[in-house]
């Protein structure tokens, strides 16, 4: 059983020799070769350019045996598509070039030709699966509508959603329009990430937990649910709802057929809840990466004991990996898996 073939066997529930195991994030600041590339390029220089984004994505398979690659990207390259660029900051963070604040700006987002506007993560998906062949699993992603409508509406990152909030309870019918957009332009991306070659999708609502628990179907999962409904089974869709463990129910009915928990959550519990018919991924602490190997293999080993024996199970970290992880710490985590059974 090769990488993938293990890779898509935990995805689908079925018996695996050891977990799969890759790291959000894992291609990135932690790693020496993107700081070298860094210092060439821009961020959007190197995730808009297909021969460096490929590179990028490469890079930690390169110096580890991870089970996947994730296509280096990010999420707002919707809402740029639609017409609302970002940039980063220079004190750090995210920004969009201007914030939705009026219906006509909703109607002026144009979610059409995807395909075109983000060829060049399609044309780097295509370079990587060349290069990985049938070794290794490819993962692309997207950002949930939810997410992605609260960086459009706040103008970036927000520690109260007051805006986005104000948009869905007293706009509801703008709120609605918005989040059609971003849906359709969402269901056009996934499609051509899963022409361009990718095993899985895995979709960040990495804001859900902004949202009510009694609201989050309203707020979140029904347009989750839409666009993987329109992917017809093609291929496993991986939901990360940071925040959000204890909608266990609502987000098993998604259709997802693995389900991503942060590293707050019991993971055992959690897959309990869930069932075996739908594949749980997690949830080391990515803090714990800046300790020591021993740590490392220590909490490792903890995980992975209390997952011992399901199936459906694919060893991650419980969010991204953090730009000051050690080397050695990865190194150790990797060793630990793969010499797990």
């Amino acid at each position: 059983m090769n990488d993938r073939e293990r890779f898509l066997a935990a995805c689908r529930c079925e018996p695996v020799d050891r977990p799969p195991v890759w790291i959000m994030r894992q291609a990135g600041r932690y790693l020496p070769e993107y700081r070298r590339l860094k210092k060439k390029y821009s961020f959007l220089e190197l995730a808009q350019t297909p021969e460096l984004a490929a590179r990028v994505t490469l890079q930690p398979l390169q110096r580890y045996e991870f089970d996947a690659a994730i296509t280096f990207s990010d999420i707002l390259v919707i809402p740029e598509a639609m017409g609302q660029p970002y940039r980063f900051k220079e004190t750090g963070g995210i920004e969009m070039e201007y914030r939705i604040e009026n219906p006509g700006q909703i109607e002026q987002l144009d979610p059409s030709g995807i395909s075109e506007k983000l060829g060049y993560v399609a044309e780097a998906q295509k370079i990587v699966r060349k290069e990985l062949g049938n070794r290794k699993a490819l993962l692309g992603f997207g950002g949930s509508p939810w997410t992605l409508a609260t960086y459009m509406v706040e103008g970036g990152h927000s520690d109260n959603f007051l805006k986005i909030k104000n948009l869905f309870f007293n706009e509801r019918e703008n709120f609605e329009a918005l989040m059609e957009k971003i849906t359709a332009a969402l269901i056009d991306y996934f499609q051509m990430q899963v022409e361009a070659g990718v095993d899985a999708l895995q979709i960040f609502d990495s804001w859900g937990a902004a949202c009510a628990g009694s609201l989050y179907e309203e707020m979140s999962l029904r347009w989750v649910r839409k666009i993987i409904a329109s992917l017809e089974n093609k291929i496993p869709v991986i939901l990360f709802a940071k925040g959000m463990a204890a909608n266990s129910t609502a987000l098993a009915a998604t259709g997802a057929k693995v389900l991503s928990v942060d590293w707050t959550v019991d993971i055992a519990d959690f897959a309990k809840r869930v069932g075996p018919t739908i594949a749980v991924q997690g949830n080391l602490d990515p803090v714990i990466l800046n300790t020591e190997p021993e740590t490392v293999g220590r909490e490792t080993i903890r995980i992975l004991e209390s997952m011992r024996g399901r199936p459906g199970y694919i060893f991650n970290l419980g969010h991204g990996i953090l730009p000051t992880a050690k080397l050695e710490n990865v190194e150790a985590l990797l060793e630990t898996v793969q010499n797990y059974s």
